[in-house]
């Protein structure tokens, strides 16, 4: 009995000081567990499954001290959201994307967020003369070729780096011929969210063979927050005060005054004050789709492009970048085939593009700035966006 009752004495203390390191480890847990409720939209990893070509699509994601949360995927080194909060404090998603990976393998939401190239924009039929050898393209937009081809970056797996929290680095070797460009291509993109609430897009390029290049981004924003509705009463700046007009098939012929049509946003103007207006232009971009050439001298060094307000939100993205030009598309082509992260569908004009660039076409327009890159050569390019917040009208 007492051998027992010196087995229980000992057995007690045990039991105490193991439920009382339990509570301690339980009340660690609590304190170290997140707070913040889970923002709408925020993609699960465990339905980004698929691959491309044997290559895992991931997810990465950038976060800075003022709460400013972004969502980026390896397939296309795209983004995929991006919350910050509105006039209100709310945490608004103003990146139209996907909740799961299969949804931008589907023909119709190839672009959305991706790096596009080699060469963004639009080549006529698909062809271009370098130091006179003919280049055939291939084609997949009518007669031309868009966005570096059918299966151009948009549509590649890349090395994704998740550097630390504020800084996401993808890289991709384009193998010669790809696409019909010359070259060994290697390309780095690195995005990153400072802490002064600016997102940047940071572009090296190199190659082995003289080739052309031009690089950007094709997001799709909604400042009012995706799946908000039309963004025709976005108020929209643009430091431009002449575009390439282009022909049916949205090819440029040459640049020409904005001043005096639908087309001068030199001070801000609603995105659909005059889109219904009776001009070519138009008509030919079933709306806005076009080039617009940058006012400030190209020196190489970031230069403010593009000032976007939501008018419900009061959010206010500006567009700063190294390239000569930006494409301004107010979503003429979307036709609810999507459905998005939010659980709406991508209408007709819910989102537009500013597109840093430069000109289309411009390996067939010698009068155009050069998008040649030579061999040990660097092509370095940045583009990054300021937001902030204004009252709402």
């Amino acid at each position: 009995m007492l051998d027992k009752i010196n087995r229980i004495a000992w057995v007690l203390p045990m039991m105490v000081l193991i439920i009382s390191c339990s509570n301690q480890n339980k009340d660690m847990t609590d304190k170290t567990a997140p707070t913040e409720a889970p923002l709408k939209g925020w993609p699960d990893p465990a339905r980004f499954t698929d691959s491309v070509d044997g290559k895992a699509m991931k997810l990465f994601h950038l976060r800075n001290s003022s709460g400013y949360r972004a969502v980026l995927c390896n397939y296309g080194a795209r983004l995929v959201g991006f919350w910050m909060p509105d006039s209100k404090g709310q945490m608004t998603d103003i990146v139209l994307g996907f909740d799961n990976s299969k949804s931008y393998l589907e023909p119709t939401a190839k672009f959305f967020g991706s790096v596009v190239g080699r060469y963004g924009n639009r080549i006529a039929k698909g062809t271009f003369t370098l130091d006179g050898k003919k280049y055939t393209l291939n084609i997949n937009n009518g007669q031309n070729s868009l966005h570096g081809g059918p299966t151009g970056f948009h549509s590649r797996v890349w090395e994704g780096t998740q550097i630390d929290s504020q800084h996401v680095r993808f890289t991709y070797r384009s193998p010669d011929g790809e696409e019909g460009y010359p070259g060994n291509l290697d390309i780095a993109v690195t995005y990153s969210l400072n802490n002064t609430d600016e997102l940047f897009m940071e572009y090296e390029v190199t190659t082995d063979k003289k080739t052309v290049i031009n690089v950007t981004n094709h997001s799709f924003w909604n400042l009012n927050g995706e799946g908000s509705g039309t963004v025709l009463d976005h108020e929209l700046m643009l430091a431009s005060s002449s575009f390439t007009e282009i022909d049916s098939t949205l090819i440029p012929r040459g640049v020409i005054p904005a001043g005096g049509t639908p087309f001068d946003f030199s001070k801000p103007m609603k995105m659909g004050a005059k889109v219904g207006a009776e001009h070519i232009q138009l008509l030919h971009g079933k709306g806005y789709d076009h080039n617009f050439v940058l006012d400030s001298a190209f020196t190489g060094k970031p230069v403010l492009a593009a000032r976007v307000k939501g008018d419900k939100s009061g959010i206010v993205m500006e567009v700063y970048t190294t390239e000569p030009a930006i494409q301004f598309y107010g979503g003429n082509f979307m036709k609810g085939l999507q459905t998005l992260k939010s659980g709406a569908k991508d209408e007709y004009r819910t989102a537009f593009c500013l597109e840093t660039q430069h000109y289309p076409d411009s390996p067939n327009h010698l009068e155009f700035p050069t998008t040649v890159l030579e061999p040990g050569q660097k092509y370095v390019s940045t583009t990054y966006h300021r937001f902030f917040v204004e009252g709402a009208k």
